[in-house]
């Protein structure tokens, strides 16, 4: 497909979304909130009352689902931050090794109560070879997990790892057993949608008064899972209190909306959003190449091209942390504070080095998603590259291709995550020597000598150039008046069971 015209503003990408799109965004509201009823939550993706965080990485609107109707040992609140889930309490061993969680009383959607050997077996599926989990090789420290008692469980680590908790309250380390969830809400299908009731407390002092609570319309959450258009159209139409799932690749379809940007909510969130070198051929299998690719990239036109303040461009390999205060800082590249006409400059002799020798300059093949806004990001991309006499064309994500994107958000505060994510994976490069210390880190009880293993691993990764970083991750939701639970915060988690929605 032709890539988009360059320096058009994002407001004028209207033409590029599809005819079905633009009809849904044009039409105008139709004020249902005048009823008391559930908050009705549009969540972009395919909704599958049956997704298994086994088979794979979970669409918005399935995480959304499984996070409120399996939710994990832990989970997050509207803030970010971890919240009781499965477990309703644990503890951790003095020397960061052992975590115990006491499972509260539940049971699975069929009646059968919750078991710690349920727990076991299903967080050690996520493990097992055969596995597609999207968090099976964030979880190395793991020793063993296995059942005490009925209602308690164990997971030993052979190291400590402070940020185990974040890891275990990802909607996709949900636990739902054979399709079954146990709260805290209930699935029944209604329609298109999914019709979530809490799960009256069986502790309850008052079952009767807990029962009418969880029966209460307001208390209810009416999810669809749709494309991005139609998430925002249903809001705009009054059909919705809220959109989730947004990315950069859907953003225009909220410029096309005419949606109040007082209603758009951006996350602040660290992670990976860049362009992975999956192809040495030729061009490429050359460093000094790779990293004029890098040094070619004019990151704040890409991002400003968005129209988003919150968006920030990125240099690192691996991403700054969340709390901004563990673990060592990321390495900035040798050429992040040369002026941009300089790095232009030393961009383009790479090329006209490599042509020079009488090499071949193929297009390189750049996956990014068949989207509006992945349009508008391979058409910045290739103008750049094209400045330095790289020609590029785009390519499906699942297409063969030399470079694809990685968009990203990091899971919890460990170092070590962005350089697992960049080195020996199906998608990456390999360094075998970086790899080493990446494992190595992984070992260390020593904080010094994690550190250091961190620091050494990332200066072999930033010489190798498998990755070329862009910006930030970028994740968005819409909230309305009515719904006061959606708030923005670094951990880019909107828990359906937090959400508040004000009587009219």
């Amino acid at each position: 497909m032709t890539a988009m015209p360059l320096h058009i503003p994002l407001s004028r990408t209207i033409g590029r979304l599809t005819a079905a799109g633009l009809l849904a965004l044009a039409l105008g509201s139709c004020g249902l909130f005048g009823e008391r009823g559930p908050v009705r939550i549009a969540a972009i993706g395919a909704l599958n009352s049956a997704a298994n965080p086994i088979n794979g990485e979970l669409s918005a609107a399935n995480a959304a689902l499984l996070d409120a109707t399996s939710q994990g040992l832990v989970s997050f609140d509207g803030e970010g931050q971890i919240d009781v889930g499965l477990a309703e309490r644990w503890t951790v061993t003095a020397d960061g090794r052992s975590y115990v969680f006491r499972i509260r009383e539940a049971k699975w959607a069929n009646g059968r109560k919750v078991t710690a050997a349920d727990v076991a077996n299903i967080l050690e599926g996520y493990r097992a070879p055969r596995s597609k989990h999207v968090l099976k090789d964030d979880f190395p420290e793991i020793e063993t997990i296995k059942a005490m008692t009925d209602s308690v469980i164990e997971i030993r680590l052979s190291v400590p790892q402070p940020g185990m908790l974040e890891l275990l309250a990802q909607p996709s380390m949900a636990i739902v057993n054979r399709g079954l969830g146990w709260g805290p809400m209930r699935p029944k299908r209604t329609g298109r949608a999914m019709l979530l009731t809490p799960v009256a407390d069986p502790l309850a002092e008052d079952p009767d008064a807990a029962e009418a609570a969880a029966a209460d319309p307001a208390a209810s959450i009416e999810l669809t899972g749709t494309s991005a258009a139609g998430a925002l159209a249903r809001f705009k139409n009054g059909y919705a209190d809220g959109v989730v799932g947004g990315r950069f690749s859907t953003l225009p379809y909220f410029v096309a909306s005419n949606i109040g940007r007082s209603r758009l909510v951006v996350d602040p969130v660290p992670g990976l959003f860049g362009l992975s070198i999956v192809s040495i051929d030729g061009f490429l299998g050359v460093q000094a190449n790779r990293e004029a690719l890098s040094r070619a990239l004019r990151r704040e036109r890409i991002v400003g091209a968005f129209g988003l303040q919150e968006w920030e461009p990125q240099v690192t390999l691996r991403p700054d942390l969340y709390t901004r205060d563990v673990g060592p800082t990321p390495l900035l590249p040798a050429w992040a504070d040369y002026p941009e006409q300089m790095r232009f400059e030393q961009a383009k002799r790479a090329v006209d080095a490599w042509r020079d020798s009488g090499n071949v300059v193929e297009p390189l093949r750049i996956a990014v998603p068949d989207s509006p806004g992945g349009r508008i990001l391979f058409a910045y991309i290739a103008a750049d590259f094209t400045r330095i006499g790289m020609p590029s064309r785009r390519v499906a994500m699942t297409a063969t291709a030399d470079l694809r994107l990685i968009d990203e958000v990091m899971p919890n505060d460990d170092a070590l995550w962005g350089l697992r994510r960049l080195s020996c994976r199906a998608d990456t490069m390999c360094h075998r020597d970086a790899q080493q210390r990446i494992d190595e880190a992984t070992a260390a009880t020593s904080a010094a000598d994690r550190a250091r293993l961190i620091g050494e691993a990332e200066q072999l990764l930033a010489g190798y150039s498998p990755f070329i970083p862009i910006a930030t991750p970028l994740r968005w939701s819409v909230a309305s008046q009515r719904l006061t639970g959606l708030r923005a915060n670094g951990r880019s988690q909107h828990p359906l069971n937090h959400l508040i929605a004000l009587p009219n």
